[in-house]
């Protein structure tokens, strides 16, 4: 009997058949914006030098994305580390490692590369499949949501019961869903996830078929009666292709 609720309780503490993992990395999504005509040097800059340098330093390097409509030659990537603390050291010893000084310097010889830099610090949301595998020759789409005030948790619900299962129906690919970290950067009012697509042209077909769908409707409808009108005050959406470095294609 003793061996026997020995064993039962350690079954107990196994994980549910098809239980998510919980991902508790911290995620940097990074943006930068080039100077006209600098895109190619910053994307060569990349390849050849900056990804093995953050390896070299203990990051990530998750994935690398340039918009497929690109008038401002911005350049859109995800690091993650297995903390922030983590990040911060990383990123200090990076930018002391005299090998990217000199990199840096040559690579700026005719002047500066990038004109802007964004980024915004992530963690996932408890229903993200965290399905960041590769799918060569899909296009990604990033959204960002900006909700109203105080309806985060409405539209997080949504997402959980509706938005993410209608999403597959249509033939949608979730790939993960994040919230931002820092209260200065949307902690209590923002949204961002990836998706995937066959196209361009199918995400927006997709997309059209699940805004026409009853249940996402009355899904809709229902969130926000329950929350005295819309979920959202902006919606972002970025369709993009994986560079030919990115570890996730």
């Amino acid at each position: 009997m003793k061996y026997l609720l020995i064993l039962l309780t350690a079954m107990a503490l196994l994980p549910a058949a098809g239980a998510q993992k919980a991902d508790q990395l911290c995620y940097e999504l990074r943006i930068y914006t080039t100077d006209k005509g600098k895109l190619n040097d910053l994307l060569k800059r990349f390849r050849n030098h900056t990804m093995a340098l953050f390896e070299k330093h203990g990051m990530t390097n998750v994935g690398y994305w340039t918009p497929l409509d690109n008038p401002d030659g911005k350049l859109y990537y995800l690091m993650s580390y297995p903390s922030r603390e983590a990040r911060d050291a990383s990123w200090k010893a990076f930018g002391a490692d005299t090998t990217w000084q000199r990199v840096a310097r040559e690579s700026e010889a005719n002047g500066k590369i990038v004109t802007k830099v964004e980024s915004v610090f992530l963690k996932t949301t408890d229903f993200s499949p965290n399905n960041l595998k590769s799918e060569p020759g899909k296009v990604w789409e990033l959204r960002m949501y900006t909700t109203t005030p105080g309806h985060l948790p409405n539209l997080l619900s949504r997402f959980r019961d509706h938005t993410v299962k209608l999403f597959k129906k249509h033939g949608i690919t979730n790939k993960i869903y994040w919230t931002p970290t820092d209260e200065a950067q949307g902690r209590d009012n923002m949204l961002f996830y990836l998706l995937t697509h066959k196209s361009e042209k199918a995400g927006k077909a997709s997309f059209d078929a699940f805004r026409a769908d009853p249940k996402w409707i009355k899904a809709k409808e229902d969130s926000e009666k329950a929350a005295g009108g819309s979920l959202t005050t902006q919606v972002v959406s970025i369709y993009m292709w994986p560079t030919d470095f990115s570890p996730v294609k």
